[in-house]
């Protein structure tokens, strides 16, 4: 018993530092911000799908601190100007929150292709739905996007500035996943105990 938990906590490891590194690999920025990598979010819903949900939320929580202190560190985080009410929001929203939920993958099991593809799905809109409440509560961030495009909602705003990164990554990890999932060796190695 002890060795199952101590090989799921080596690979949990393994994972977050995957995910780590692929977060650094943007394969496009944004000019108004955000990023899309490459597929940074797929090694936490892989591990989350094959461990569960409490082994994957470990995982993704230790994720979510290693982004916070890349928030820190590479964006600057506490030069923003933010009100510390604000900036305690942004941490939770923005890196806690946004990147825990993604432990929650594997909430449907690793049974089939439809219940790993529905888990993953559910936990990058739940990334993105954490993003757009701090868009809008936190920055009330409105304006222009494109130069054909401006708007005074700051839903709307922050819908479309955080979808214009979520959706690809979304779409993206999906492929992946199933790609992956599909192959019998990786069925076989997710599907394992």
């Amino acid at each position: 018993m002890k060795n199952k938990k101590l090989v799921a906590l080596v690979e949990g490891a393994l994972m977050v530092a995957l995910a780590t590194i692929l977060s650094f690999i943007q394969v496009f920025k944004l000019p108004w911000g955000g990023a899309i990598t490459l597929l940074s979010m797929l090694p936490i819903v892989i591990f989350s799908i094959r461990r569960g949900v409490k082994m994957g939320l470990i995982a993704s929580f230790a994720y979510s601190l290693i982004q916070f202190l890349q928030g820190i560190i590479g964006d600057g985080l506490f030069g923003w100007g933010l009100t510390p009410v604000a900036l305690i929001a942004c941490i939770f929203l923005d890196y806690i929150i946004a990147f825990t939920v993604l432990g929650l993958a594997g909430i449907f099991g690793n049974k089939n292709l439809a219940s790993m593809i529905g888990g993953t799905v559910l936990a990058i809109c739940l990334r993105y739905v954490s993003h757009v409440i701090s868009g809008a509560a936190v920055f009330h961030s409105a304006g222009k996007i494109w130069e054909a495009f401006s708007t005074d909602n700051e839903w709307l705003y922050s819908l479309i500035y955080n979808g214009c990164y979520m959706l690809p990554e979304l779409v993206f990890t999906v492929i992946a996943a199933v790609i992956l999932f599909k192959l019998p060796q990786t069925k076989k190695l997710v599907s394992a105990e």
